[in-house]
């Protein structure tokens, strides 16, 4: 008896979580955002941007393919919106990082 009304209420918040939860590059990717970058672009789906000249992260692949801003990224970002610090990704953190964009799209 215990089963039969378990059952569908396991079914049931099993179907309410995310169907993909974010993979560990993403998460640490959302990490690095957030630590790094947070204080002046929005990092998230619906967030306006701290600093309004800064764009929002989820309309970078509007405006660049994401591969591309990888190698921006790799090479170091020396232009960007005025008050923007100059820097430089290690691979590793580029990669995490544009899964996170990614999944801004």
């Amino acid at each position: 008896m215990i089963v039969r009304i378990l059952m569908p209420l396991a079914f049931v918040l099993v179907s309410l979580t995310p169907a993909a939860a974010a993979s560990p590059q993403e998460q640490r990717g959302k990490t690095f955002a957030l630590n790094n970058c947070a204080k002046c672009h929005s990092i998230d789906k619906v967030s306006p941007s701290p600093l309004k000249i800064a764009p929002p992260f989820r309309t970078l692949h509007k405006r660049y393919p994401i591969e591309t801003i990888g190698e921006a990224l790799a090479e170091g970002i020396y232009t960007g919106h005025p008050t923007m610090p100059a820097f430089q990704l290690e691979p590793d953190q580029i990669g995490d990082l544009l899964a996170y964009l990614k999944t801004l799209q």
